[in-house]
């Protein structure tokens, strides 16, 4: 189980991370050119928060059963000073738990307001905010905490 879930999180990362730059980059644009918000809009920002939703549900369920976070909560304190134990057990789950509910800020936010740009630029600003902080927590290949590409 173990094994298909974090195979399934590590695909899904590409989903999330293609519809959160197509919805910063559609944001973005809309924003600056004062576009009117429209179903496709709305629909591409919903995708991409359900999208980053699936991907955080499938985390938390990786989170409770992986052997790496289980050394960590054996001893927190040694696990602290380890560089790897402390991204698995703490900062990469706490940075991506701070950039999902940023997103969910920017959606729900969105929706609530009155004007087009104003909704524009909500989503611009939180999906990008959550989208840096989703980059630089990812555990990529060439990084101290690598994981392969798939």
């Amino acid at each position: 189980m173990y094994t298909g879930l974090l195979h399934l999180h590590s695909t899904l990362r590409y989903i999330v991370l293609i519809l959160l730059v197509i919805a910063v980059i559609k944001a973005l644009i809309n924003w600056q050119k004062n576009k009117d918000f429209k179903s496709g809009d709305k629909k591409i920002y919903l995708f991409t928060l359900i999208a980053t939703h699936v991907q955080l549900l499938i985390g938390l369920i990786l989170y409770f059963v992986s052997p790496i976070v289980d050394q960590v909560y054996a001893d927190f304190g040694a696990a602290m000073k380890n560089a790897m134990l402390r991204f698995w057990g703490v900062e990469h789950f706490v940075v991506m738990l701070i950039a999902i509910i940023l997103i969910t800020i920017g959606y729900s936010s969105s929706k609530k307001a009155a004007e087009a740009v104003t909704k524009h630029k909500r989503v611009a600003i939180f999906y990008l905010i959550g989208l840096v902080l989703i980059l630089i927590s990812i555990p990529w290949p060439f990084s101290s905490v690598a994981r392969p590409w798939f």
